[in-house]
């Protein structure tokens, strides 16, 4: 089995991701699955086209892709992704789309192809913080759970998304931190998870 798993760079005057850091400290390989690991940009369009075009060339079964959502305190499998683009703050190529759709015509909303539970359960039990999201946001990242999962709706190909809190290197007072070491290790059962149920 083979398992692309996305982070992002840094964006929003951050000078970290920690989905970036986390991405850089997966091992190769989790519960027998081979990971093929590529750090997208932060920009509307662009990093959904890559990750499908590096999906398709490493033809992998899954892609299990990493964002920031600054302000949670848990890691969170996303189980819906919505059609809707609509930025409060530019990407990094300065993008800010309103109101606009992810795919014109497009179904209102996919759910993840993910064993999102599952994944939940796993990140649980190795006493860490996690728990299901309904939102996505309307950023980057939603925008590439939802155009991932339009793009192999018809595919075999499974796709979903977990958010991940601020790490303390960030230095965030006002906000919830996890040890990066802590994400590492809670996205590693999520995948296990993804691994074990496909």
């Amino acid at each position: 089995m083979k398992i692309l798993v996305t982070a992002f760079d840094a964006f929003g005057g951050e000078e970290i991701n920690p989905t970036e850091r986390a991405l850089d400290r997966l091992p190769d390989h989790i519960g027998g699955a081979q990971l093929i690991k590529h750090l997208l940009p932060t920009v509307f369009g662009e990093a959904l086209k890559q990750a499908v075009a590096v999906a398709k060339k490493e033809d992998v079964d899954a892609v299990v892709s990493l964002g920031q959502a600054g302000g949670r305190s848990h890691i969170t499998p996303e189980c819906i992704g919505i059609n809707l683009a609509d930025a409060s703050i530019p990407d990094n190529e300065g993008n800010q789309p309103s109101d606009k759709p992810v795919v014109d015509g497009g179904p209102a909303a996919y759910f993840s192809t993910l064993p999102v539970k599952a994944m939940v359960a796993a990140i649980q039990d190795a006493e860490l913080p996690a728990r299901v999201s309904t939102t996505a946001g309307t950023f980057v990242c939603n925008q590439l759970l939802y155009g991932l999962l339009h793009h192999f709706k018809d595919t075999q190909v499974k796709a979903g998304f977990i958010h991940v809190p601020f790490i303390k290197e960030q230095a965030k007072e006002n906000s919830p931190m996890l040890e990066l070491a802590d994400v590492v290790r809670g996205v590693e059962c999520a995948i296990s998870a993804v691994a074990k149920n496909a």
